[in-house]
């Protein structure tokens, strides 16, 4: 009854903050509404006896990727009118991309469950011998191992390629030497400045003595 419980408040929680991540008009509200979403998933994920999977959810998710969506978004100067515009302009070409989305979850969800090993992987009991990471990882790093490690290499030429296209070089930005910085002599970075007493520091009475 508890577990019941739980499980209609973290999926109910789920359900009306992903429609609020759409419905929203504030873009810091809907990031905020996704990073509630994200935990009412992992809520999910530890009722189903998959800790890692919520954990990552927690970790990679909700503490990088809706934090790094939030500064984001309060970092860009964003045009709320212009948006509403788009939203309103593009409405009925996403809607119809969101309705042939459901469908073809629906559809796999119907045909996985009309297939005849649904039932048993379902009546399987959850091995209480290894954990659920250490049963992720064997697999991965076993049977998926080269299919993992090309998803990786594929991500990070992503990322080469995302910082190389947005790296623009500007005149007015100040870069360091390092080489020059090391090489350089006590006589070009220092120099010694005789003041009088109780003369001060300006231009006008500093007498320079050059050693």
């Amino acid at each position: 009854m508890i577990q019941s419980a739980f499980f209609y408040l973290f999926s109910g929680t789920l359900v009306g903050s992903a429609f609020m991540v759409i419905a929203a008009r504030n873009p810091v509200h809907s990031v905020l509404f996704l990073i509630l979403a994200f935990l009412n998933a992992s809520g999910l994920f530890l009722m189903a006896g998959a800790e890692l999977l919520a954990m990552i959810m927690v970790i990679v998710y909700v503490g990088a990727v809706a934090v790094l969506f939030l500064f984001v978004v309060m970092m860009l100067d964003i045009n709320f009118r212009e948006l509403s515009q788009g939203i309103a302009k593009y409405g009925l070409v996403a809607s119809l991309v969101g309705l042939i989305f459901a469908g073809e979850l629906i559809t796999a969800g119907i045909v996985w469950a009309s297939h005849p090993k649904a039932q048993q992987s379902i009546s399987l009991p959850i091995p209480t011998s290894t954990t659920n990471a250490h049963a992720i990882g064997e697999i991965l790093y076993t049977d998926y191992f080269y299919p993992f490690q090309l998803a990786g290499v594929i991500l990070l030429v992503a990322m080469i390629g995302a910082i190389v296209l947005t790296l623009r070089k500007r005149s007015s930005a100040r870069y360091q030497f390092k080489k020059e910085q090391l090489n350089r002599s006590p006589a070009n970075s220092l120099k010694m400045v005789k003041v009088g007493l109780r003369e001060g520091v300006s231009y006008e009475n500093i007498s320079y003595n050059e050693k």
